[in-house]
């Protein structure tokens, strides 16, 4: 259970962050790469993603020995080349005693070595792995990353402009609550904590799935970043292409309704929208539904259709 105290003076410090981090949201889905969560669903991204990664991508996986990893790899900076340069100018004393807690009971790498000391080239060495990681995993899907990140951010401002602070900042974590001077949730290690420095910084990320994570940064802020991805791997906006290949398989009017069908559409409505009749528009979307791809549910008269995470991986997963 994590616990973050904030003193009335420390709403005034409470960001949700802008824009997405991008070393944040590659530590969350290297996590989330390494965990045999929702292994139905994400067991073909992890395979897929895990064979494209080039070698010198390497020493990450040295670093990740033990669970929490070095602290001085999180920075909630907006920018990879700002987020690497802060995490190289992190304390050199908070570096040496990560290093040792992670290789506490093991003979660290040459380079792990020559990071403990400070030296430049381990840490070209670092930084080298991170960006061939970031832009083998997250390169192709960033604009939808920025896209739902931006999503998130004003839903908080909407929740905070209409509840308040408190209920809005627990209502994004899920199970937080604020009682008092107390923000209260469960998270993936215990932590008691109260934000200095540059406060509290929410931060959504969209490759993980499990609890929030918590983290201090060398400046004092406490970054909370929390689970808000749609509960599959993100994946690239379909292009005309991409549609193409799924009018080969489904037809094209099926196809079309599956794409329309990220939001709720009545049968009604889908006649409308693609020109068809009630009772054509009726039959795709029961034939979809039979695939697994569509679900439907009656509300009076009216009965509507949306699409089902399976039906989103397949609209979302054909340029793979």
């Amino acid at each position: 259970m994590a616990t973050i105290r904030i003193a009335a003076s420390g709403l005034a410090r409470i960001r949700f962050a802008p824009r997405p981090a991008p070393l944040q949201e590659l530590n969350a889905a290297l996590l989330m790469m390494s965990s045999s969560r929702d292994a139905v669903v994400y067991g073909r991204w992890r395979y897929r993603t895990l064979r494209s990664l080039p070698p010198h991508v390497g020493p990450l996986a040295d670093l990740a020995r033990c669970w929490p990893a070095p602290s001085f790899l999180d920075s909630a900076s907006e920018d990879l080349d700002s987020a690497l340069a802060a995490s190289r100018d992190s304390p050199r004393e908070l570096v040496q005693a990560e290093i040792e807690r992670v290789f506490a009971a093991a003979d660290p790498p040459a380079w792990v070595r020559e990071l403990h000391r400070g030296e430049p080239g381990a840490w070209h060495t670092l930084a080298r792995a991170r960006r061939a990681a970031f832009h083998t995993v997250l390169g192709p899907v960033w604009p939808v990353i920025e896209d739902l990140h931006r999503d998130q951010f004003c839903r908080f401002a909407l929740a905070a402009a209409g509840d308040g602070i408190g209920p809005a900042l627990a209502g994004i974590i899920l199970g937080g609550q604020f009682t008092g001077d107390a923000l209260e949730f469960e998270s993936l290690h215990d932590a008691q904590l109260e934000p200095g420095g540059s406060g509290l910084v929410l931060l959504p990320t969209f490759h993980w799935t499990g609890l929030p994570l918590v983290a201090g940064l060398p400046d004092g802020a406490t970054v909370i970043t929390y689970p808000a991805g749609p509960g599959w791997p993100v994946t690239g906006r379909p292009g005309p292409h991409r549609r193409d290949a799924l009018a080969e398989v489904l037809g094209r009017t099926r196809s079309e309704i599956l794409a329309a069908l990220s939001s709720e559409y009545t049968t009604t409505g889908l006649a409308r929208l693609l020109n068809i009749s009630n009772a054509t528009a009726s039959a795709h979307a029961g034939a979809l539904r039979k695939a697994g791809l569509v679900n439907s549910a009656r509300t009076g008269r009216s009965v509507g259709h949306r699409r089902t995470v399976l039906g989103d991986m397949l609209i979302g997963d054909l340029s793979q």
